[in-house]
């Protein structure tokens, strides 16, 4: 049916094979005869088939699809199989501008700065116009092994490599690639225990007495005393989210609320709180809503926090606003359950377990039977002495701030503005929201 020819001259092969009344021949090039001939008895499949009138066996299906696309070509032109579709190269460029197009809609500026990053990565160590298809898993395993020998933490390299597994796979969906070698490579875990740091309340006293105004104190208490994420939550805080009688606050969680129930949570007025929310009350102008108005809600606070932790005469900790939220966290779950205290800081058992939780002094005095109680169990103690925070003192009354020139808001003014329900058993919260009134 077939046969296989070689030149003397130039060891060249091919397969010469008679279709009807004309002799066609498939130039394989130099290879060696073993191979040559696996070529030959695949090609007498083909034929075999064609003249049947039947399909390929699904051995010589599979080795066409396997076959690379120049020999595959050649036996395409003798008429012996379909040719291919010519897939267009998509560089990595072009892989990421199209993810960037169709991603960025619905993401946080957080999210699109660490995708930015990641891409950044990958074009300097692959290439901008690498064929993104065409990256091994080998060349992927070296790729991390490239950010770690660079320098980066290794919680870094993880969020890189899941984020660059989220880039092809994203290509798969859309058709521009076939396959993904991130698909398994190690991406390890995100958390770093060395920039796990418990903030002590003397330490944070001392910021507290650095701080430039008003606002900003409460704003470091809510983070460190409250646990808000800053800046995304506390600067959408509203004076309408206040519930003074119950003694707690709504909060809005832009990065939680995508999820179920997410959008946003109550979290007590804890008494370090409560005092500077006052002080920012009685300055606040009539008419304001945001709570924290002094400060823009695309601003970051970040540069000048450190600023303020540097005038305080106090080390800068690792990581100025997550290392105040997972200190009150830290201590919350000393008295409290663990899913209470992430019900409050709007997070989970096992986030707060790898991002937040640390130990602190005080859990080692406690463990070796001597020192100081903690800050938080000094706090707790301190509030069995003082008006519970579901209630408000009688010198912070509604009735008493209108004696010095604040009036009850409509409950109308308010319906709207908690944005919660607590289903049948839900309490009227905002028909006790203090405004300024009109002097």
């Amino acid at each position: 049916m077939a046969s296989l020819s070689t030149d003397k001259k130039t060891g060249a092969r091919r397969i010469l094979f008679v279709d009807g009344s004309k002799r066609r021949a498939i130039r394989l090039g130099k290879m060696p005869k073993k191979a040559a001939e696996s070529v030959l008895a695949r090609v007498e499949h083909l034929i075999a088939a064609r003249t049947a009138g039947v399909s390929i066996d699904a051995d010589t299906a599979r080795w066409l699809a396997d076959l690379g696309d120049d020999i595959h070509d050649r036996i395409a032109r003798v008429g012996l199989t379909e040719a291919r579709e010519t897939r267009q190269t998509v560089s990595l460029n072009d892989l990421f501008t199209a993810f960037n197009d169709d991603a960025r809609r619905d993401i946080k500026d957080s999210t699109r700065t660490r995708q930015a990053q990641a891409q950044r990565h990958l074009l300097d160590y692959f290439g901008e116009d690498h064929d993104a298809d065409t990256i091994e898993a080998n060349e992927a395993d070296a790729f991390r092994a490239h950010l770690l020998d660079t320098g980066y933490a290794k919680a870094t390299t993880s969020k890189t490599v899941k984020l660059s597994r989220q880039f092809f796979r994203w290509g798969i969906k859309r058709g521009l690639i076939d396959s993904n070698p991130f698909t398994e490579v190690r991406a390890g875990t995100e958390a770093n225990p060395d920039r796990l740091v418990f903030v002590p309340r003397d330490t944070i006293a001392r910021v507290l007495d650095a701080a430039p105004s008003i606002q900003w104190r409460l704003l470091i208490a809510l983070s460190r005393y409250a646990g808000l994420r800053v800046p995304s939550e506390a600067f959408r805080l509203r004076w309408a989210d206040i519930d003074w009688d119950q003694g707690r606050l709504f909060v809005r969680s832009p990065k939680t609320e995508h999820h179920d129930g997410g959008a946003g949570r109550w979290v007590p007025l804890f008494p370090e709180v409560r005092e500077h929310m006052l002080a920012a009350f009685e300055q606040a102008e009539a008419g304001t809503e945001r709570v924290l108005s002094d400060f823009r809600v695309g601003y970051n606070p970040h540069t000048e926090l450190k600023r303020i932790i540097t005038r305080a005469g106090v080390k800068t900790w690792p990581r100025a606003w997550h290392n105040l939220r997972g200190s009150r966290q830290s201590e919350l779950v000393t008295e409290y359950p663990i899913s209470t205290a992430c019900a409050w800081l709007g997070n989970t058992r096992l986030v707060a377990t790898g991002h937040y939780l640390t130990q602190t002094d005080a859990d080692w005095q406690r463990a070796i039977g001597g020192g100081a109680e903690s800050g938080a169990r000094t706090a707790h103690s301190a509030a069995q002495h003082t008006p519970a925070p579901n209630r408000v003192d009688s010198s912070e009354t509604p009735e008493a701030l209108a004696d010095r020139g604040f009036m009850r808001s409509p409950a109308s003014r308010c319906d709207d503005a908690a944005g919660i329900s607590n289903g049948p058993n839900r309490t009227r919260t905002c028909d006790l929201t203090l405004i300024r009134g009109a002097l």
